[in-house]
């Protein structure tokens, strides 16, 4: 009778089988459990980490639109300055215009010739006056053109009128000023 084995090795081996199992059951739940865990905060650091990329790109923004308005308003102020310096610039070259120009128009004048208005409507200028002929009128024309200060004249209309038995031309003309430009200051001022 020595060879009979009386114990129940298949019993035995079922729960050696049925713990080993269990163990490896536990150690895959474990090792998922860690393995999701790591995952997870991987993913928690990734996106936390783009949050606070996120908040520092919008405060530089933030900033950056600040400065941005503060540049638009230094822009505007610098325009409302040289559009000051230009008025300015402008008054200044302008200064002297109305003389310039009734001196122009004096020394231009041919003998014969008078004038009974003058209107200046921004660059234009428009003459009324008498002729004792149209050559006179003509000749007033021609001076014009060559003039230092004036451009461009504009024979609107002249008419012939007696007026006690005298020939009378009148006659409406238009001439340009000629722009001026302003002078530049030195390097010293």
């Amino acid at each position: 009778m020595n060879g009979i084995n009386l114990l129940p090795h298949r019993q035995i081996k079922r729960a050696e089988r049925q713990r080993q199992f269990g163990l490896m059951a536990l150690f895959t739940a474990v090792a998922a459990s860690a393995i999701v865990f790591a995952g997870w905060t991987y993913v928690g650091a990734k996106k936390q980490k783009q949050l606070d990329r996120n908040e520092r790109l919008e405060k530089a923004i933030a900033q950056l639109d600040i400065e941005i308005a503060d540049i638009t308003a230094l822009k505007a102020q610098i325009n409302n300055v040289l559009e000051r310096k230009q008025i300015v610039e402008n008054l200044q070259t302008n200064r002297s215009q109305a003389v310039v120009v009734l001196d122009e128009i004096a020394r231009q004048l041919p003998e014969g010739l008078f004038l009974k208005s003058m209107q200046q409507k921004g660059n234009v200028i428009t003459l009324q006056g008498v002729a004792d002929t149209n050559a006179r009128v003509a000749t007033l024309v021609r001076n014009l053109e060559v003039s230092n200060a004036l451009e461009s004249p504009v024979l609107v209309e002249i008419k012939t009128s007696t007026v006690n038995n005298v020939k009378q031309n009148h006659f409406i003309l238009r001439v340009n000023l000629k722009a001026q430009k302003a002078k530049k200051a030195t390097a010293g001022a």
